[in-house]
């Protein structure tokens, strides 16, 4: 998400999300955090959309939730946007209005004119923007395919022209810079996936991003070729599938299409399916399906799958799962790693300095990617030409101020960045929360429970702890069942029983010796406060875990999270 501002006025471009990664347990998604925007709504005229994948469209629902603006973008674009929109009951309050490439959309002290580029997705555009101090260039994610699927090569006189007027700020697509050459056209892959069909003799399983419109196109041809039936199953990927045929960017002839339902009816050499889970999803029709879990597929001895998309980091754990059962079930398995299936949709190196030398711009900013990307994409611009001093590498939440004549990074927005949802969109996820479900993982959870012993009905005998442990609640739910009870401020507290249970730090009945002189540590801290001290159960608290910390940090090099429960009787 890209925010314009001037002082009247602001435009957006892109609302994406981003799934989690490995170290954030329990997050589904997540979103950009809008409070800026929502701070500042009566100024906010409109979103503008660059094209139609999860991680530029995917957080719109989210935001006109507490946005009513209009949202501009071009017909696939919406048609995919929708279906989220009204997974969500959002669609029916969204302003959404459809722009084709050439189309100029006037949003206050901003005019919007749409370019059509090539990317790995149909009706992709990049954004030029005049504004009060001169021209804008968004590009979007983008790529300079000579050989396009769909025949629609990225509208370089468009792009040229803007150049030649004059260009103010670039800000460009970065996924890709480190990468040398030029990104090979969406078609290269045709001939590896032609000789897969022609050697498979069982079941073709092709596994691909929902949204890779032309990939799929490609795979439909060929099965149309080698005669085999087509099957589509994932729920996103049939929607997908559906929206593009309906409107004409997909052409996928019915006579060829069969219910998933009904594969196994047919000969396995006579069905191709389409599938989703490229990334190892572990709910995805793939992983279901190397797991044997599926409802009505089946991986066979003798299929071929095929992984057809960017491992993406990060995933490459969940993918190795997949790929290693589906081996495990005897089929024949390609992926980026072992055949040209697959092609970026996104720029090289010579693609990005081809954009640079078209636009000319004054000053730039490289954007999307890793931090390493942007920085190589800054090289990249240098060497095209543009100065060091008007090249500008900025993070999520800096601000940037445009003039005629500077572009400077001047400082951060406190409230940006991301927003964790857990389960369901309106379930934010706090970072303190996902920084104690880290360290459970890691470290696991000790809870001591200590027992305070007023004077008068305190009683030592019978247990080797100081107190009696008779109706004494053990095991994890014991912590349910704790009542605490205010005694008279002047009445003395002595310790009684301590127990202590461990949940993923150590084993209990391998460590009693660990474990008793943790509560001989526990005895000793509660012994040494004052009166006072003991009546005061935070002070307990803290006072127990701070020398719990120190001792297990010392003796095992880790450090639990430890939740200290107090009661008085």
């Amino acid at each position: 998400m890209m925010v314009y501002e001037t002082e009247n006025d602001i435009i957006v471009i892109d609302t994406g999300f981003m799934l989690p990664n490995a170290d954030m347990p329990g997050v589904d998604l997540i979103l950009p955090d809008i409070h800026y925007l929502v701070e500042r709504k009566e100024k906010v005229r409109g979103i503008l959309l660059t094209h139609g994948h999860e991680d530029h469209i995917g957080a719109l629902f989210y935001v006109l939730r507490q946005l009513d603006v209009p949202v501009y973008g071009t017909q696939l674009t919406l048609a995919i946007a929708s279906g989220r929109l009204r997974e969500y009951n959002v669609l029916g309050k969204a302003q959404l209005n459809t722009v084709a490439p050439g189309d100029t959309v006037e949003l206050g002290d901003f005019s919007a004119e749409f370019i059509h580029v090539t990317h790995s997705i149909p009706d992709t555009v990049s954004i030029a923007l005049r504004t009060p101090v001169g021209v804008i260039v968004h590009t979007g994610d983008f790529k300079f395919d000579m050989t396009p699927v769909d025949g629609k090569m990225s509208d370089i006189q468009t792009l040229a022209r803007l150049g030649s007027e004059g260009v103010h700020l670039l800000i460009s697509d970065s996924t890709n810079a480190e990468r040398s050459g030029q990104t090979p056209s969406e078609r290269s892959i045709y001939g590896t996936i032609d000789n897969i069909f022609q050697k498979a003799d069982q079941k073709l399983l092709l596994c691909t991003f929902s949204s890779s419109l032309h990939r799929i196109q490609q795979f439909i041809n060929l099965a149309n070729i080698h005669r085999r039936l087509v099957a589509v199953t994932g729920r996103s990927l049939i929607n997908n599938v559906r929206i593009a045929s309906e409107l004409g960017y997909l052409n996928l002839n019915p006579d060829y299409l069969i219910d998933a339902r009904d594969a196994s009816t047919f000969k396995s050499h006579e069905v191709m399916i389409l599938c989703t889970g490229s990334q190892g999803e572990p709910r995805s029709a793939m992983s279901l399906m190397a797991l044997d879990n599926h409802p009505f597929l089946k991986v066979e001895h003798g299929d071929t799958v095929v992984m057809s998309a960017r491992i993406i980091p990060g995933n490459e754990k969940a993918i190795g799962n997949v790929v290693n059962h589906l081996l495990r079930r005897g089929a024949k398995i390609y992926h980026e790693r072992n055949a040209n299936v697959h092609v970026s949709g996104h720029g090289a190196s010579e693609d990005l300095k081809l954009m640079l030398n078209l636009l000319q711009p004054k000053f730039f900013m490289p954007v999307h990617g890793e931090y390493q990307n942007l920085m190589r994409h800054a090289e990249l611009a240098e060497s095209v030409g543009i100065p060091s001093e008007n090249i500008k590498v900025a993070e999520d939440g800096e601000l940037i101020r445009l003039t005629p004549e500077t572009c400077k990074i001047f400082g951060r927005e406190g409230r940006s960045g991301r927003v964790l949802v857990d389960g369901k969109p309106d379930i934010e996820l706090e970072d303190i929360v996902l920084r104690d479900r880290i360290q459970l993982s890691e470290e696991g959870i000790l809870v001591p429970i200590i027992v305070l012993h007023s004077d008068i009905k305190a009683d030592t005998s019978g247990t080797d702890n100081g107190g009696s442990s008779e109706n004494m609640p053990t095991g994890i739910g014991a912590v349910d069942e704790i009542i605490q009870t205010d005694l008279p401020p002047k009445t003395g507290l002595n310790a009684g029983q301590i127990e202590i249970i461990s949940r993923g730090f150590v084993y209990m009945d391998k460590s009693e010796e660990l474990i008793e002189e943790a509560k001989e540590i526990t005895r000793r801290v509660v012994e040494n406060l004052s009166d006072e001290q003991k009546h005061e159960t935070q002070v307990v608290q803290d006072e127990i875990r701070s020398a719990l910390r120190r001792f297990f940090s010392k003796q095992m090099q880790r450090t639990p999270l430890i939740f200290p429960v107090v009661m008085r009787v």
